[in-house]
């Protein structure tokens, strides 16, 4: 069902994958709509109990395409460094499939409050507060992880152009 990657050379292993999962500062995630269009969104998270958590409103065209097809994927890119006078790339990033669902009660304050703890981590007592006000006008998504690849480029895999 999942493709490899072609470039052996540049997989990751699952413990360097998850560090880019935990690490990341953002990902984006890519859904499909019921026109069939991809929607490519950047957006912070938060990987928490083997899932990734974000939120977002409870409306809007991120989750009416969740609602539609929760068959997901969340691209992570971390250390990108451009390579000029090789015409490449040094970067670490990781790209996942899953199952992306609404969580309500319990899941939904563990997943907001693991985007705090990530995020805001000085603030947890002022952001149990704001989860408490403002809970009611936030959707939490779960993203359930069925697959994970991560790919790197170091200085060694770099090949020089040929020269002129």
């Amino acid at each position: 069902m999942f493709k490899e990657m072609k470039f052996k050379n540049r997989l990751l292993s699952y413990e360097k994958t998850l560090e880019i999962i935990k690490r990341g500062e953002y990902g984006v995630l890519s859904t499909t709509g019921a026109d069939n269009y991809p929607y490519a969104v950047p957006l912070n998270y938060a990987y928490h109990n083997g899932k990734i958590y974000f939120h977002c409103t409870t409306l809007g065209h991120k989750i009416d395409n969740i609602r539609h097809n929760p068959n997901v994927s969340f691209c992570i890119v971390d250390g990108c460094e451009i390579v000029p006078k090789k015409f490449d790339t040094k970067f670490q990033s990781t790209i996942l499939f899953g199952k992306a669902k609404e969580v309500t009660g319990e899941e939904k304050e563990e997943g907001l409050l693991a985007i705090i703890r990530r995020f805001s981590p000085e603030h947890m007592e002022a952001g149990k507060k704001y989860i408490k006000n403002a809970s009611h006008k936030t959707t939490v998504i779960a993203i359930e992880i069925e697959n994970a690849t991560g790919k790197g480029c170091t200085d060694s895999q770099i090949i020089e152009p040929p020269a002129s």
